[in-house]
């Protein structure tokens, strides 16, 4: 989708304070963050939220959260990190291309009550 700021960033189109980048996934700095640790990992195959990911997805889906934990660690959130996908207008996705936060470096607020 070539209008689309995530796949933009991703193909080098606009800047981003890039962290990580292979073949399938991009991570970066979240312009806004919410934490000293804030960054956004996206694939670079467009998929517009998590709801439309297929079955096709999964082993992308797998790959994207198996590198969540090496990015959080190597940029400062060793004891601990968020993982947050927002999936469609009640789930607050503001940008529609599945992208994962990772949040960390200080301890965080619980979100919900159990």
């Amino acid at each position: 989708m070539s209008d689309c700021i995530f796949c933009r960033i991703a193909r080098g189109d606009l800047p981003s304070n890039k962290v990580y980048e292979d073949e399938e996934f991009l991570a970066f700095k979240d312009i806004h963050p919410q934490a000293p640790v804030h960054i956004l990992i996206i694939p670079k195959k467009h998929i517009s939220t998590l709801a439309e990911a297929s079955a096709e997805d999964v082993p992308l889906l797998g790959r994207m959260l198996e590198l969540a934990p090496r990015i959080a660690r190597e940029h400062g959130a060793e004891e601990g990190f968020r993982t947050i996908i927002n999936t469609g207008r009640h789930g607050g996705q503001e940008v529609y291309h599945l992208h994962l936060h990772i949040l960390g470096g200080q301890p965080l607020p619980a979100m919900l009550k159990h």
